[in-house]
């Protein structure tokens, strides 16, 4: 009997292999629209695409982000300054991509652009809540809502850029609220424009190295700087330097092949037949996803005995 169960799974998996390679047509013609691109996933993805004869429409957040860009790739490739926490600022950035694409739409939208602080929550403020959900969620919804007719036109994609932190949080803090986010607003997405023919996936990655882990440390200390006397002598300094090694001791353990993810946008943007949802990175595979479906009980009494304890509750 297993014989034939093993049989049919594998039958399943050739065919779907045979089905996800199936590329889209006139590639070469077909513009993608990227936020943040001036260094990390959007940055790499930009140059790939650009490698296999893509029109791309990169957005950066600096001017020295976009020249950099643009000294690295052809003359197909674009940029424009784009601040997603800034509505005239998405608005400019749509007429841009409105007037290069004309009547043929946007084949791709690619919202990547993100902020990042890990911090325990009672270190925090509602702004610093609010600066990361405004990068992360709220950034790019605008950004989304404001493209769509030009995708819907094209019969494109929707490409969003959401974190194993969406699917199970490990710290406090925006980022796994803003990927709980990300996470609903494509799952909607997909099922409104599924009507359309436009698609949406969502990319999940686990650990990487990018330009977003470069400042943890620093950040943390200046968050615990700002909390208040009571709750520095509730988790006590001992706590805060366990915390910062913890932190510390990930990021140095986060891949720096950045291509895993990228490769992932790229299959979503170019298969007829793109996946719903990407886990980029065996950490993501072999360890984050299979915890999230855990019982609740379990993952708690594993985060909870592998953790340090605040001062007051040893």
């Amino acid at each position: 009997m297993w014989i034939y169960l093993v049989a049919i799974v594998g039958l399943w998996t050739l065919l779907r292999l045979i089905r996800e390679r199936k590329v889209v047509s006139h590639l070469q013609d077909k513009h993608v629209f990227i936020t943040g691109c001036d260094s990390g996933f959007g940055n790499l993805l930009a140059r790939q695409l650009d490698r296999r004869g893509m029109r791309v429409l990169a957005a950066c957040l600096t001017e020295k982000g976009a020249e950099e860009l643009r000294n690295k790739t052809s003359d197909r490739l674009e940029t424009v300054i784009l601040d997603v926490t800034k509505t005239e600022s998405i608005v400019a950035a749509t007429q841009w991509v409105k007037e290069r694409v004309g009547n043929r739409g946007l084949w791709g939208l690619v919202n990547n652009a993100g902020y990042a602080v890990f911090a325990i929550n009672e270190w925090l403020k509602k702004e610093d809540f609010a600066k990361i959900l405004d990068v992360n969620l709220l950034g790019m919804i605008e950004v989304t809502l404001s493209m769509l007719p030009l995708v819907r036109k094209a019969r494109g994609r929707v490409v969003n850029v959401s974190s194993v932190m969406g699917r199970m949080c490990f710290f406090g803090g925006g980022y796994s609220i803003s990927k709980y986010g990300v996470e609903a607003f494509s799952d909607s997405l997909r099922r409104e424009l599924s009507y359309f023919g436009v698609k949406v996936a969502i990319i999940e990655p686990g650990g990487f190295k990018t330009a977003l882990n470069d400042r943890h440390s620093s950040i943390i200390k200046m968050l615990w700087d700002q909390a208040s006397s009571e709750v520095k002598e509730v988790y006590g300094d001992k706590f805060l330097q366990s915390y910062v090694r913890t932190i510390t001791s990930l990021v140095e353990t986060c891949s720096e092949d950045l291509t895993l993810v990228t490769d992932c946008m790229e299959h979503a943007l170019t298969s007829c037949h793109p996946r719903t949802r990407y886990s980029a990175g065996w950490d993501a595979k072999l360890l984050y996803l299979p915890m999230s479906y855990l019982p609740t009980f379990l993952s708690d009494a594993f985060f909870y005995w592998s953790s340090t304890k605040p001062a007051q509750a040893l």
